[in-house]
């Protein structure tokens, strides 16, 4: 498969890019590489050889959520460099 300079412009387009003149034969050039070095995985035979979803066999350890109090709601606020009765109290940002 090659990428022709039509094919470029419409991919351009879908995309929403706006390719530069003096740019456009080095994309092509360099689109046209990688569709290359991706048709050359089709070489490989991979019968018998069933498809990956994951790279290993690994199984992450969670650890059992437990409900505990680490912090008053007092010992919180305490740290805080603003706060009134309840809350933390922070600058406005949007207006």
């Amino acid at each position: 498969m090659e990428i022709t300079p039509e094919a470029l412009e419409k991919i351009a387009h879908l995309a929403r890019l706006q390719v530069a003149p003096q740019d456009r034969e080095k994309l092509l050039e360099s689109l046209n590489k990688t569709i290359a070095w991706v048709d050359k995985l089709s070489e490989v035979d991979t019968t018998g050889i069933e498809p990956l979803t994951h790279m290993t066999h690994e199984v992450n350890r969670l650890r059992k959520d437990k409900i505990e109090q680490t912090l008053t709601h007092e010992q919180a606020l305490s740290q805080a460099p603003d706060h009134d009765a309840d809350y933390f109290r922070v600058p406005k940002v949007i207006d």
